[in-house]
């Protein structure tokens, strides 16, 4: 049997300023790379990704996240990352405004960047490539993505469904 899918979850957090909350990992994967908090779904658990987010925020963040403050912006699955493994991640912005960066944790440090910053951030290549645009396009609506990577590292992206988001972010 080949690789199955590992299920993670990504927590978009902004500030009162609408700077993006990123945590840059201590840990493989993405060692010294900026992202997103967030973490594995314990499907051995039947965990659902709400719950996961949920469980992340506390873990991580040291915050209070339920259900119904998430908004899930997207789903992308990615298949034969760094060559063998398959992805699928569900992207939820926390709906709420944090108003202190969290402390560092033995995953990674927080910092607040604002969206240009993001540029000159080391990042994994498929999200400054694809996962940042396609978040940043439909922000407050919903997306699912589809990354097939090549043996030579080439990336086939398909956009599965596309319901843009409020332009008021």
């Amino acid at each position: 049997m080949g690789p199955v899918h590992t299920i993670s979850t990504l927590l978009y957090c902004f500030n009162e300023q609408d700077e993006i909350l990123l945590m840059e990992r201590a840990q493989k994967p993405n060692l010294g790379l900026w992202s997103p908090p967030g973490g594995k779904v314990h499907t051995n658990e039947g965990e659902s990704p709400h719950q996961c987010a949920c469980r992340e925020g506390a873990e991580e963040l040291g915050i209070l996240v339920r259900p119904q403050d998430l908004h899930l912006t997207g789903i992308v699955s990615e298949s034969h990352y760094s060559g063998r493994d398959h992805w699928m991640m569900f992207l939820f912005e926390v709906t709420w405004k944090l108003r202190e960066t969290p402390q560092p944790h033995r995953e990674g440090r927080f910092q607040f960047f604002s969206k240009p910053q993001l540029n000159d951030l080391e990042m994994p290549a498929t999200d400054r490539q694809k996962i940042w645009p396609l978040f940043w396009q439909h922000r407050g609506g919903f997306f699912a993505a589809r990354c097939q990577i090549q043996p030579a590292g080439a990336q086939i992206w398909t956009l599965e469904e596309s319901r843009n988001g409020t332009a008021d972010h």
